[in-house]
């Protein structure tokens, strides 16, 4: 299983971390500090939409029974997966955990076993550590190479339940942002649990926001011009840093993209109830997730947590992404319904045959790139306001 970490962590400039990319250029890295690194739009995407694929990609077996209607490139990246042979992680520490193959890595094994090319990439790289209260985190910057002199800014927050992950694992996500949006990203690497318990996370996130206002004229960016996007934790967190910017009476957010976003602490939802063993993420690893983060229950009614339940009047103009054969589809579809009766302006979207996850994987899953051309669309959106 080392050998798989080995892969994610080492191929920060190679095949695995421009998944989500479709521009042209090469890639160009110098961060050196890598972390253990009010009316709503409803639409669905299903199997027969027409979505472009390069590449006809087969499942060798049959399709699991809990994603029998799972379209062929999203199998064969789960069959992938599941041949790396890892044990689950709930029966894992936290630290042995984060050594574990991720999706990411099947996406890369998939690209390399049918020879798909890598998509190159148009930005440059800098870290920079920045201080929170009681130390200090990394955030990796995104710079689009189109030499701009200003850019919009998105503050995005990585996946991984709050304990797993990193900002390699989600690399592709940010930069295809970057590219596609043409802003500077800020892609933030907040402090995880079980060392660090609910409310480190969030509040390392709000910090990186605030610092990314004042600080954004130093990174080419738009001080008015920022937008937050996370994706499963990180989108728990970008909605959870709206909330506290406006209880703080802070500049709020241009938009948030919340993609498949932890929005409850309620496991007899539908989409719970189905979801027992799903990959890559299942009812079980959820629970799991919560015990690693969460000092007690209880947290689980936090508004930061429980976003269905919170008060989201106020809120700045919110999409949401969900996919199919996820634990969080159920309340990430309620959240959507609360944001619209808040009087928030809000987009949904639900990519069926696809599995948690699949954002990042745009050169394998085509349901992947239409997500992060319908995240980008609504990103530039509201920017031009």
């Amino acid at each position: 299983m080392h050998t798989h970490r080995i892969l994610q962590t080492t191929l920060v400039t190679g095949i695995s971390l421009w998944l989500l990319l479709s521009s042209c250029g090469n890639n160009s890295t110098t961060d050196k500090n890598t972390t253990t690194d009010s009316s709503a739009k409803i639409s669905t995407t299903n199997n027969a939409d027409k979505i472009n694929q390069p590449l006809k990609l087969t499942p060798a077996g049959n399709k699991p029974a809990w994603g029998e209607n799972m379209t062929d490139p999203m199998a064969v990246v789960i069959e992938k997966l599941s041949s790396f042979g890892a044990p689950p992680l709930i029966t894992l520490s936290a630290p042995e955990a984060r050594k574990q193959p991720s999706p990411a890595d099947a996406a890369t094994g998939v690209m390399k076993d049918h020879a798909i090319a890598m998509p190159a990439n148009n930005t440059d790289t800098t870290g920079k550590d920045i201080t929170v209260a009681g130390g200090t985190i990394h955030v990796r910057i995104y710079t689009p190479k189109t030499g701009k002199s200003v850019y919009p800014v998105i503050v995005y927050f990585h996946g991984g339940g709050w304990v797993i992950a990193d900002l390699n694992t989600y690399n592709a996500s940010a930069q295809g942002m970057a590219e596609q949006v043409d802003a500077v990203v800020v892609s933030v690497a907040y402090r995880q649990a079980p060392e660090h318990k609910f409310p480190t996370a969030h509040n390392d996130c709000y910090a990186a926001y605030e610092w990314t206002v004042k600080n954004a004229a130093s990174i080419k960016g738009d001080p008015n011009q920022i937008a937050l996007v996370g994706e499963s934790a990180g989108g728990n967190l970008a909605a959870g840093v709206s909330m506290m910017a406006r209880d703080k009476k802070f500049q709020l957010p241009v938009h948030e993209v919340l993609v498949y976003p932890i929005a409850g602490y309620d496991f007899s939802t539908p989409s719970y109830k189905e979801s027992d063993s799903t990959k890559p993420l299942s009812a079980g690893l959820m629970k799991w997730f919560f015990q690693k983060y969460l000092n007690t229950s209880a947290d689980g009614k936090n508004p930061m947590i429980s976003l269905v339940t919170a008060n989201l009047k106020g809120l700045p103009a919110t999409t949401i992404i969900a996919a199919e054969y996820d634990p969080l589809r159920s309340e990430g579809e309620l959240l959507a319904s609360n944001f619209k009766k808040a009087g928030v302006a809000t987009s949904y979207k639900l990519y069926k045959g696809v599995t948690h996850e699949f954002f990042g994987m745009a050169a394998v899953i085509p349901e992947a790139k239409d997500a992060e051309g319908f995240a980008a669309d609504e990103l530039k959106k509201a920017f031009k306001k």
